[in-house]
């Protein structure tokens, strides 16, 4: 990793009191490799050398913080640097449970959320759209489900002494017969002819139908005022909600998507702006979050829009939407801005998506951050701590490149700056690359008590997986703070 932390006179701190470090006396110095360093009686070493300056020691922030165990986060468009303590790990979790089929794992992991009054070790998750891979065909990729009839469901789980239990089962349903299934079940298949990805079988020869209800699961959030569950689902992208019993009541979809589709069992609310409908593929609305009190609900997109086209996959802004959840409107939008993949080895900036989310409160967010890469290949794979108390409400604003110049997709930093959009304020509460978590996927984040932090990977059903293990895994994390 390649940060730009340079000596200069607002990015250094001197060890003893001294003068500020101007250019020249920086372009004049010498480093001071003898010096020895530690912290709390341990050796470290830091990132970077020390300047020995008029007999004056200085270090660059960056590496002071990183020797004496902080993260340290710099925003560019404030002009502030952010410390923050490491936390320590305190458990791994593994699942241990029957495969669904020959070769087929069983899921739970695309979500994670702890409810109010729960045991600390009692959660609930999902798994997404079912089992699911391609296979190519005359030079074409074609999605197979080996398994159609699999039903997305949340999963009432508790870790114990190294283990994932499933406690119970909760298959998602409407209130009626799904055409698909012949039952009251939905499947994970894809929505809407032509704007999906069609379905086929196992061996991608017979192509599959479209399921009106189908969804593609990813995060969940618990409403404490009517004990109901949001989902956010990818092909939409939409957010669901639904019962404690499984049954869905309702489906927050883009402005025109309820024309494409006859679903008349599930009321559609076109209550996503119309941009949202320029969706990738299988990047849709990854994660959802609820306010304690149940006041507002947020949802964020995986990757950001094709807006106006694919040309924007390698943009660093992904949207964040706010909802009144008394009025089911949407209030707000947030540019969030992903970390640089400059910074990182052979990384493109599609690789790096948002998975997951934990709203504190109405300004807090926790957001899960990562790339595609898993193990010793793994770069990026953390949490954020995200202020949204003085970022720019951009609802409506930066969705059509002919009104506003450009469309928010298509702004570099320098163009937010020049319009004055704040993206929100960003500081690193865990980074699980350092402690060597091993898969690719953390999609499930969840909060305890504001000071244990609970991730999850998705295993994606063991497809293509030669390892005997299920493949997921639940840690957690102590904070040496509390978040509230």
């Amino acid at each position: 990793m390649k940060k730009k932390w340079l000596i200069a006179a607002t990015a250094a701190l001197t060890l003893t009191v001294g003068n500020v470090i101007t250019p020249e006396a920086a372009a004049g110095s010498a480093t001071a490799d003898s010096i020895k360093y530690s912290n709390n009686g341990q050796a470290v070493t830091p990132s970077s050398p020390a300047l020995e300056i008029d007999g004056h020691l200085y270090l660059p922030l960056r590496a002071l913080g990183e020797a004496s165990g902080k993260y340290v986060d710099w925003d560019e468009l404030r002009n502030n640097v952010a410390l923050t303590d490491t936390p320590d790990l305190t458990g791994k979790y593994k699942l241990s449970a029957p495969n669904l089929a020959d070769g087929i794992k069983m899921g739970i992991g695309s979500s994670l959320t702890h409810l109010p009054g729960d045991p600390d070790n009692v959660f609930y998750s999902t798994a997404d759209r079912g089992p699911n891979g391609e296979i190519d065909v005359n030079g074409k990729s074609r999605r197979t489900f080996p398994l159609a009839d699999y039903t997305p469901s949340i999963y009432k789980i508790e870790i114990n002494k190294g283990e994932i239990k499933i406690l119970e089962q909760i298959p998602l349903k409407v209130n009626g017969k799904n055409p698909v299934t012949g039952s009251s079940n939905i499947t994970g298949l894809p929505n809407i002819k032509d704007r999906d990805e069609a379905p086929y079988d196992a061996k991608a020869e017979k192509q599959l139908a479209y399921d009106p209800y189908g969804l593609d699961i990813e995060g969940i959030a618990y409403n404490p005022q009517d004990d109901t569950f949001w989902i956010s689902d990818e092909y939409g992208p939409s957010i669901v909600h639904v019962k404690r019993d499984g049954t869905i009541i309702e489906r927050i979809v883009p402005q025109g998507w309820a024309a494409q589709v006859a679903a008349p069992l599930v009321p559609s609310r076109e209550l996503l702006p119309d941009v949202y409908n320029k969706l990738r593929k299988n990047r849709g609305a990854e994660a959802v979050g609820i306010t304690p009190d149940g006041k507002h609900m947020f949802m964020a997109m995986q990757s950001p829009l094709r807006n106006p086209d694919k040309s924007t996959d390698n943009s660093r802004q992904i949207r964040i939407i706010k909802f009144n959840l008394a009025k089911l409107e949407p209030v707000a939008e947030y540019a969030y801005v992903t970390e640089d993949a400059k910074q990182f080895n052979d990384l493109d900036q599609s690789d790096i998506v948002i998975s997951d989310m934990v709203a504190i409160n109405e300004n807090t967010l926790l957001i899960d951050e990562r790339d595609k890469n898993a193990g010793d290949k793994a770069q990026l794979k953390r949490i954020y701590s995200i202020d949204l108390s003085d970022a720019t409400n951009i609802l409506g604003k930066y969705d059509d490149a002919q009104s506003a110049g450009k469309t928010l997709e298509q702004m570099t930093i320098t163009d937010q700056k020049a319009r004055g959009i704040l993206p929100p304020a960003k500081r690193t509460v865990l980074d699980a690359a350092a402690f060597d978590y091993p898969y690719e996927k953390i999609e499930g984040l969840a909060l305890v008590n504001g000071d244990t932090l609970v991730i999850v990977n998705d295993n994606d059903f063991g497809v293509d997986s030669t390892s005997p293990d299920n493949g997921t895994e639940l840690w957690t994390f102590k904070l040496p703070y509390t978040i509230q």
